[in-house]
């Protein structure tokens, strides 16, 4: 779900495995990003999102690294925040898993550059951004000094 004003950033597909039992996808649910136990809330929930969707076990794991990365960023320099799962189907059957992530943070400088690898605000390796993006199928980042940020990734099944 791209937001206004917003470029969808594609990672190259892999194959995955799809569920496809006709169930009716759950409803959206939001977890609160305060504090470290708050993170580990957030991994444990998006990794029985991917099992309820249907990911294979590397996919499962792609999307868990994603959304630690964007919960992590969202505490750490957004002062907190939320982070939504939704479960979108597409037109040819797909589902997906949806992860958007907001904070009320000063907002991102520079995009671009806190997009490229290496680039970091601590001491981390600076994959953070940019690895979640690789991650995902689709990623949108709405931000701006004083605006804070909201990230929307989204992982596919393959039908």
């Amino acid at each position: 779900m791209a937001l206004p004003g917003d470029s969808i950033l594609a990672s190259p597909g892999t194959k995955r495995s799809t569920r496809s039992d006709g169930q009716r996808p759950p409803a959206p649910a939001s977890y609160p990003v305060r504090t470290e136990e708050d993170l580990l809330t957030v991994r444990h929930a998006v990794r029985a999102a991917t099992v309820e969707v249907g990911f294979g076990l590397v996919d499962q794991t792609r999307v868990v690294t994603a959304a630690s990365e964007l919960a992590r960023n969202a505490y750490v320099h957004g002062g907190g925040g939320t982070v939504t799962l939704e479960y979108p189907r597409d037109p040819r059957g797909r589902r997906g898993l949806r992860l958007i992530v907001k904070d009320e943070g000063p907002g991102i400088a520079d995009l671009d550059v806190a997009l490229t690898d290496g680039f970091t605000t601590g001491s981390g390796l600076g994959h953070g951004l940019g690895g979640a993006r690789r991650l995902m199928d689709e990623f949108s980042v709405r931000t701006g000094p004083g605006e804070g940020t909201v990230v929307v990734a989204t992982r596919w099944t393959v039908r």
